[in-house]
């Protein structure tokens, strides 16, 4: 099959007679359509639309169209296309559409594709590995992913995936499927017992994240395009159903993220322009009154029914655009991009206290332990050069602790009595801090490959080793001894970004993200 690649797989063949296009418009119908999509939504290439270029920069983009990407099927234009006309279909494909797109049920129904059948495979793997101790690790440079024996540090397979996946690839209950999103709605399905793509299906335009329910019957895609929530069937893919996410007042919202709460039995979403959190039940039987009743009235049977899939809103104080959970999913604390944190009781469904949260909070990336008898929440800062340690009994700020710039990832697990936190941004990303958790002191600050961004930190499932991105498209995942903190192997990627264990992402392991 193949694959969204960046910036563009025109391959249009020009013919030598052909008229010169007049308008911006028409270069693009001649040269972009047929893979881009006429609308720019997106075909065997992907969307070319402000929201989802949003992390390419404009004078990327036009050295793109001018010379095209190695490795992909990108053809360079500059010998077709004047410097003119290639800033223009640059300037073009950052401009917003002049009408909004949609993609509601029968659009992502109609994009459904069928690789494999889940029923004809076998259900034990094809090779020997610890299947508790898996990696998936994201390489961006060349969008793959590889699949790595976390006992042998020794790769087992290597696949494609579509352009720019986005939100972090999430597991089945029992770690044989992972779930891949990517930023252009992509929902794809692939079995990792079998090594083989089942399906895949487009639940929106442009996605920030996807959720798998905890009891593994369920996948939640949380849209900034359109705005929208969609619920698939993991199994087949199939879409359930769809929330556009209007808030009490009418206002439509992007959606900042959605994660499962696994002993709520339901998802949980932040809206990003809208004051609210909303909770989506997914079990069989929904608690009564969560999110209101419905009436049958037929005269066999007048027992009040719970709808299924009942929508609670929760009110907050400002917009959330990061949040995260405690570890018995009693308290959801969340963020804005313009600082501050707040802490809603899931319970009682309102705000009950105020964060001391400068800067930028990655929450999402945030870590607890115990310190001291009392469960704590570490916090990267994507602004400041901290990472606030707030106690979550009390919710007050116990510790910041100084670093040497903004963070983005912190990972720890429970068998070792250390964090670890990056510089993602600034002239020091090539370093990463380790922290004691019993002291709240950085002990050790590593410097893997100096000059090149060191990011990203998971876990073996037991602990004993650290894995470490070196974030370019020369990079390398570099594996440390968690207890000496020394190198111990070093493995050559392109551009490694997550990496995912199996073990630690399904049991909710307190020192991953969620």
């Amino acid at each position: 099959m193949k694959y969204l690649l960046p910036l563009g797989l025109a391959l249009l063949t020009l013919s030598a007679n052909a008229a010169e296009p007049r308008t911006t418009a028409e270069l693009y119908a001649q040269h972009c359509a047929s893979c881009h999509g006429a609308e720019r939504l997106g075909g065997i290439g992907p969307a070319l639309l402000p929201q989802n270029l949003s992390r390419v920069r404009k004078t990327e983009a036009v050295e793109v169209i001018a010379r095209g990407r190695p490795a992909t099927q990108m053809a360079g234009f500059a010998k077709l296309l004047s410097e003119i006309e290639i800033k223009a279909l640059a300037e073009l494909i950052y401009t917003e559409p002049a009408i909004t797109p949609s993609w509601g049920m029968n659009e992502i129904r109609a994009s459904h594709l069928q690789h494999a059948r889940e029923k004809d495979l076998p259900d034990v793997p094809r090779y020997q590995a610890n299947m508790q101790n898996l990696f998936l690790v994201v390489e961006l440079g060349d969008h793959h992913i590889t699949l790595l024996d976390g006992d042998k540090f020794a790769p087992i397979h290597r696949f494609p995936t579509r352009y720019a996946l986005h939100g972090g690839p999430k597991y089945s209950p029992d770690g044989r499927f992972v779930y891949l999103s990517s930023r252009d709605g992509w929902v794809s399905k692939y079995d990792l017992y079998n090594l083989t793509l089942i399906n895949e299906v487009r639940a929106g335009i442009n996605s920030r994240n996807i959720a798998v329910s905890a009891d593994g019957r369920y996948v939640m895609v949380a849209n900034y395009l359109p705005h929208s929530l969609v619920l698939l069937d993991a199994v087949t893919l199939q879409p359930i159903n769809l929330w556009d996410t209007v808030g009490k007042d009418g206002t439509s919202s992007r959606v900042s993220a959605v994660y499962t709460a696994p002993p709520r039995q339901s998802f949980i979403a932040a809206l990003k322009d809208i004051p609210e959190v909303w909770e989506i039940n997914y079990a069989d039987r929904p608690p009564p009154g969560f999110g209101g009743w419905v009436h049958d009235f037929h005269k066999e049977q007048s027992d009040e029914v719970v709808r299924p899939f009942p929508l609670r809103r929760m009110s907050t104080e400002g917009y959330l655009d990061d949040f995260f959970f405690d570890h018995e999913y009693e308290h959801l604390i969340g963020a804005s991009r313009d600082g501050g944190g707040q802490v809603l009781d899931l319970y009682i469904g309102r705000k009950i206290a105020n964060l001391d949260l400068p800067g930028m909070p990655h929450l999402g990336s945030g870590i607890t332990f115990e310190h001291q008898g009392r469960e704590v929440l570490a916090t990267p800062n994507i602004k400041e050069s901290a990472v606030s340690i707030i106690d979550l009994k009390t919710w007050e700020t116990i510790k910041r602790i100084d670093t040497l710039g903004p963070g983005f990832f912190m990972r720890s697990h429970d068998n070792t009595p250390y964090a670890w936190v990056d510089v993602f941004f600034g002239p020091h990303k090539d370093v990463m801090h380790v922290i004691d958790k019993r002291s709240l002191e950085i002990i050790k600050t590593l410097k893997p490959a100096p000059g090149k961004t060191a990011a990203h930190v998971e876990f073996t499932n037991d602990g004993r080793y650290a894995l470490v991105s070196i974030w370019e498209m020369d990079g390398a995942l570099v594996i440390y001894n968690a207890a000496t903190l020394e190198e111990v192997k070093r493995l050559p990627m392109k551009k490694p970004s997550g990496k995912y264990n199996v073990h630690n992402k399904t049991t909710y392991s307190r020192g991953t993200s969620r």
